[in-house]
């Protein structure tokens, strides 16, 4: 069928309207992809959803075709050759096709880090050195939403090629490029107008937080914004802006991060420390955890780690800090919430900072860090250094790429026997490190163990049988070393994963990991369902070591019971600050409440008490003050204790 002409401006206008349709259709399919993380939207919200998304398509859509506009109104026919059409069309397509791959691929990746990409992304992927191979595999696992991002892009071509542009009717050059002229100033007027997000001069350009305009839960503004403009909007985003809820002469009673441990008497305890960080293990993996799912009959695909936590302190209600590898690091080791942008990859990621590896060199350890993925992969030897690591082995140290996973780094099981082996070379006392590889996408463990774990209902449980027999293996291997009753094994994990059971897709639970001290020679048994975050780690480690001094903290020892009326964790998720405490979440953008719940009336966060029931006081002043000092001190460098 021939193209219908149209004179050039419909024809633009009809192009940029094709690319907000396209748009459209992808919000609609971001959200039944994703469908199970937004258990509370209903039609009438749907609809509003899909009325303030058109607001950031739009921005999205003038953003990516700039270039395509401009050419599109120079004031010259030249324009209407056929060698010039081919080459607009071109850089339409292209232009768009870069969108809504960002946008696709966000249909994936929202699942594992529970908000929009920004361009932070960038930052985090930067130093690996196969992404070609890791976004292959990713299109084969995930083909619906490749084969969604090709159906769109047929679209797309088959809408525009249905219009052929031809000139404006006047004869004349100098009026027609006169004309030319005024168009492009009124199209000119239009995308600033629409990059603003509206034409009145008191209107501020919008950002993500707009978002939350259009939604009653802070998790569904993911709906609403679209990932082109999170990405752009976030292009040299200044991370931290000084924040002063209160006055300086008054914050610190509110809240101080420098946190003071006084020693029982004056002997430091110098046990060993090494801390285990499992790749992707969130707390619903757990039987033990989790009695009460499958009407009691749920077994988890952690059956040694259930056991070890038998024989442990385990904390069942812990939170990770962070969505992301990167933004556990700092929480785990230097007690930093991972908010706004993960610390490595910002602007102030070379402030000074006191984590548990600088402050065990001074009691005269030796630390160590041991990561099985290439050196240099996801910035981790970089990170190891920040934080004050001596040693650093990676792939290169392990020495045998023949247990080469051909993705992320060295199996789980070999690299764990590593870590054992190195351990039992090092003089006491010692403090290290493992970071797990194993339990990530693509979820393969290697050919001998194909048919061994169980499948479970997720790609990623396989994988987590997989290293949880690599974590048993480590443990049976350094029970039998002298050094084992005098070490203080920390296992955590560094972030949760897309769940099976609706408890677990809920914003908080979004967040949930297990917390575990094995201990055996200071016999530390039991279940505590004390609230805990990654941040309460390293103050924990501190106060069992038997520390004397101050350090800065963004938590507390789980062992001082001293602090339990005013435990809490803090996360960052859809541009907004989670905060739980006292059995109740809140949601703050940065300048106001925009929602509360009772976590323990509402579990899956249906009914939001703003504007129902008085607002949690005392939990808003603290979270703000909390906020307040991080922000500060991060801007001002002032993240160690000055001696």
């Amino acid at each position: 069928m021939a193209a219908k002409q149209l004179n050039e401006y419909l024809v633009l206008v009809h192009r940029l309207g094709v690319s907000m349709f396209v748009f459209t259709l992808c919000r609609i399919g971001f959200y039944l992809f994703n469908v199970d993380f937004f258990p509370n939207v209903d039609w009438n919200g749907f609809l509003v959803i899909m009325r303030g998304g058109l607001m950031f398509d739009l921005c999205a859509v003038l953003y990516l075709n700039m270039l395509y506009i401009l050419l599109s109104l120079i004031p010259f026919k030249v324009k209407f050759s056929n060698w010039y059409q081919i080459a607009l069309k071109s850089i339409y397509m292209l232009t768009n096709g870069v969108g809504l791959a960002a946008n696709v691929s966000d249909f994936i990746y929202y699942r594992f880090t529970l908000k929009r990409t920004t361009w932070s992304v960038f930052e985090i992927f930067k130093n690996e050195e196969n992404m070609g191979t890791l976004w292959f595999r990713f299109i084969l696992d995930y083909w619906p939403a490749f084969l969604f991002w090709i159906a769109m892009m047929v679209l797309l071509f088959y809408l525009n090629s249905r219009v052929k542009p031809k000139p404006f009717p006047i004869k004349s050059n100098w009026l027609y490029a006169l004309c030319s002229l005024v168009f492009l100033a009124l199209f000119s007027a239009f995308t600033v107008a629409g990059i603003r997000g509206g034409f009145r001069h008191s209107t501020r350009p919008i950002n993500m937080s707009h978002a939350g305009k259009f939604v009653d839960s802070p998790e569904e503004m993911a709906i609403v914004l679209n990932t082109p403009f999170c990405m752009i909007r976030t292009i040299d985003k200044k991370t931290f802006e000084p924040v002063h809820y209160y006055p300086e002469d008054q914050i610190e009673e509110i809240y101080t991060p420098e946190y003071c441990l006084t020693a029982t008497d004056s002997t430091f305890n110098k046990m060993n420390v090494v801390v285990i960080i499992l790749e992707s293990f969130n707390r619903e993996h757990s039987g033990y955890l989790n009695p009460h799912l499958d009407n009691g009959n749920y077994q988890g695909y952690t059956p040694f780690l259930d056991s070890l936590m038998q024989e442990s302190l385990t904390f069942g209600n812990s939170f990770a800090n962070g969505r992301k590898s990167i933004d556990a690091m700092p929480s785990i080791l230097a007690s930093f919430p991972a908010l706004v942008q993960p610390y490595v990859t910002s602007q102030y990621a070379s402030n000074k900072i006191s984590g548990l590896p600088g402050l065990l060199i001074e009691q005269g350890y030796h630390t160590s860090f041991f990561h099985g993925a290439p050196n240099g992969s996801m910035g981790f030897d970089a990170v190891a250094r920040l934080l004050g690591f001596e040693k650093y082995y990676g792939m290169t140290e392990f020495g045998d790429n023949s247990q080469y996973d051909g993705y992320w780094g060295i199996w789980d099981e070999p690299f764990f026997q590593f870590f054992a082996e190195t351990l039992g070379t090092f003089e006491e006392p010692f403090m290290s490190t493992l970071f797990s590889v194993t339990s990530h996408h693509p979820f393969q463990v290697p050919k001998e163990y194909e048919n061994v774990f169980p499948k479970g209902t997720l790609p990623l449980h396989r994988c987590v049988g997989y290293t949880d027999m690599a974590l048993r293996r480590f443990f049976e291997k350094v029970s039998k070393e002298p050094w084992y009753e005098n070490t203080i094994f920390v296992i955590t994990a560094d972030h949760s994963v897309p769940s099976h059971y609706d408890e677990y897709k809920t914003n908080v639970n979004g967040f949930a990991i297990p917390i575990i001290f094995h201990a055996p020679g200071l016999g530390l048994k039991g279940l505590s369902q004390k609230l805990a975050q990654q941040t309460d780690i390293l103050p924990s480690l501190m106060h069992l070591l038997n520390y004397d001094g101050t350090f800065i903290s963004f938590g507390s020892s789980l062992f001082d019971d001293s602090k339990d009326d005013r435990r809490y964790v803090l996360n960052y998720t859809n541009e907004s600050y989670q905060f739980i405490m006292n059995g109740k979440v809140l949601y703050f953008d940065g300048k106001k409440l925009i929602a509360f719940y009772d976590l323990e009336q509402d579990p899956l966060l249906t009914n939001n008490l703003l504007g129902k029931a008085p607002e949690p006081e005392e939990e808003l002043m603290l979270m703000k003050a909390i906020i307040q000092q991080y922000s500060n001190r991060m801007i001002e460098n002032r993240l160690t204790i000055l001696k």
